[in-house]
């Protein structure tokens, strides 16, 4: 279990503390963090490639950018606009939610917010009080813990590996659940081992919430990357008698490709939503308008771009994970969803390569970036040490070489 929001000094004046308890806590996004430090080398001239974002390397479609062009010629884009979003905008990602996942809402249940982030922050906000524990699968995104303290609540972790395929059991969360216990983190496609959960699983997991009365908080972002078999589930349209205790979390960043445009949102109940509208209202108001005019071309539209990317990264996916298993000490489950890949490197912790002996996948990946020039996220930032996550979602010869870096510095490695 993670420790909850630290209390501050008593012994210290208030007028001294110059930066609260509550925001001290926050650790630093470690994937934009390695993402910042691969470009600052690029920059410097360094021949850096980056694994560490989570964001598609193509452009966003021309269809949808043409639309904001329009969007910003036109003055009543130049304005504030209601705080929960374009009335135009909520109609479509209702109309796009029962298209894409069956589940029928209406536009009152639907939020706009500034990015997936912004959604998720907002609806632990308005559902947690102090103490509330949230319980939460790990390997975990690494915003998901950091927005439970935030807003009050005590994460609580409860730990897969790839001998499960990353996937939590129905008996692990049962173990993890306490009197205290309010809400499940349920994520599919997952963020960052690219876990996708059958039918069944999320059925399962779903009527265990609501034999308890748990609220359910699920992350739909990666609802379109699923390749081979698998398949996408939402869980509030698998079970209808769970969306009364659902929020749903989604935004056009990862299907679109528009993670720069800063639009996503959340469905819930609604009296929910209303409070976590009061609250947007406060902190941004509304979100940028064009953006918004942008978005809604996006969900309106068919989904023939997301089926070129998936198409591209499905091809990258199997090379990754051929060329990261052919390394002596990784083991790489084949992810099923979204764009990345999880492996296990503990085979190789301890292991002498260039003078050096990295304990943690930690170091290992401070070594990777001196030696090999290629940015990698630790398992350390997703709540699970002894891993590294790679994003595959950048150019095929870029993937290649990457990984042929990481292979050839690697096999250096001595007991």
């Amino acid at each position: 279990m993670s420790a909850s929001t630290p209390q501050p000094d008593s012994s210290v004046r208030p007028a001294d503390r110059r930066v609260s308890a509550r925001i001290g806590a926050i650790a630093e996004s470690a994937t934009l963090a390695v993402d910042a430090k691969a470009k600052a080398l690029k920059a410097a001239g360094r021949p850096v490639i980056g694994f560490g974002a989570g964001e598609p390397d193509f452009p966003t479609p021309d269809y949808i950018v043409e639309t904001a062009v329009e969007a910003c010629r036109d003055p009543k884009n130049h304005r504030y606009t209601p705080a929960g979003g374009l009335p135009e905008l909520k109609e479509a990602i209702a109309a796009k939610t029962l298209r894409d996942s069956g589940y029928r809402v209406d536009a009152s249940q639907v939020l706009v917010t500034n990015g997936g982030k912004q959604a998720i922050y907002e609806a632990f906000a308005a559902i947690l009080d102090p103490g509330d524990e949230v319980i939460v699968p790990a390997p975990y995104w690494t915003t998901y813990p950091e927005s439970i303290q935030l807003a009050g609540g005590v994460p609580v972790e409860v730990v897969t590996d790839e001998t499960t395929g990353y996937k939590v059991s129905v008996e692990q969360l049962e173990a993890a659940r306490t009197e205290n216990t309010k809400v499940v983190l349920f994520v599919s496609p997952s963020n960052p081992t690219g876990a996708v959960y059958t039918r069944a699983e999320a059925e399962a997991i779903g009527r265990w919430a609501l034999e308890h009365g748990l609220w359910v908080l699920t992350d739909e972002i990666y609802e379109h990357l699923v390749y081979g078999d698998a398949e996408f589930t939402s869980l509030p349209a698998l079970l209808p008698e769970l969306a009364d205790k659902t929020i749903v979390v989604n935004g056009v960043a990862k299907t679109y490709a528009m993670t720069g445009w800063r639009v996503g949102w959340l469905i819930g109940p609604k009296d929910v939503v209303k409070a976590a509208t009061n609250l947007q209202s406060h902190a941004t108001s509304n979100v940028s308008n064009v953006a918004q005019r942008a978005a809604i071309a996006a969900v309106s539209g068919d989904l023939s771009a997301v089926h070129e990317m998936r198409t591209a990264f499905d091809r990258r996916r199997r090379t990754i994970v051929r060329m990261l298993n052919e390394i002596d000490g990784v083991v790489c489950p084949e992810p099923e969803g979204a764009f990345y890949v999880y492996p296990s490197v503990k085979g190789l912790l301890g292991k002498e390569i260039r003078g050096k002996r990295p304990q943690t996948s930690a170091e290992l990946a401070t070594l990777i970036l001196d030696e090999a020039e290629v940015a990698v996220v630790p398992g350390e930032a997703f709540g699970t040490p002894g891993y590294l996550r790679f994003s595959y979602a950048l150019g095929d010869a870029d993937l290649a070489e990457g990984v042929g870096r990481i292979q050839k510095l690697l096999a250096e490695a001595r007991d």
